[in-house]
């Protein structure tokens, strides 16, 4: 039996896996504002896409899941941040392709929702 694909579960250890690599970050200015900012913006992530799997109307759904894709965007920014200036190396480059991956399904989820409302 094959296992079906769930887009949330993929956002939550996506979040995992940022918050293990905010471990690995200095313990300086830069490392706790830039930490805490991948923790907020990753996490929202996966909490705005679950609360699309209880919406009551299409438009709420698109707007929730615009906001983890505003989100995903957001982090994808700060892994780039990290990049400049060599904080968690070891994992961050797999943490950035993942985010890219994760901002193409969101977009395709939000323009198939689309569709359904014309």
């Amino acid at each position: 039996m094959e296992k079906k694909y769930d887009y949330l579960d993929r956002l939550i250890a996506f979040v995992g896996n940022i918050i293990l690599l905010t471990n690995k970050i200095p313990n300086d200015i830069p490392g706790d504002v830039l930490s805490k900012q991948i923790i907020r913006s990753a996490t929202s992530t996966a909490l705005n896409f679950g609360e699309t799997q209880g919406t009551i109307t299409t438009k709420y759904y698109i707007y929730k899941a615009s906001i983890c894709l505003k989100e995903l965007r957001e982090t994808e920014v700060n892994l780039k941040i990290m990049k400049h200036i060599n904080y968690g190396e070891e994992s961050r480059q797999e943490l950035q392709n993942e985010c890219v991956e994760l901002i193409k399904i969101c977009t395709t989820i939000i323009k198939n929702k689309q569709q359904t409302l014309k």
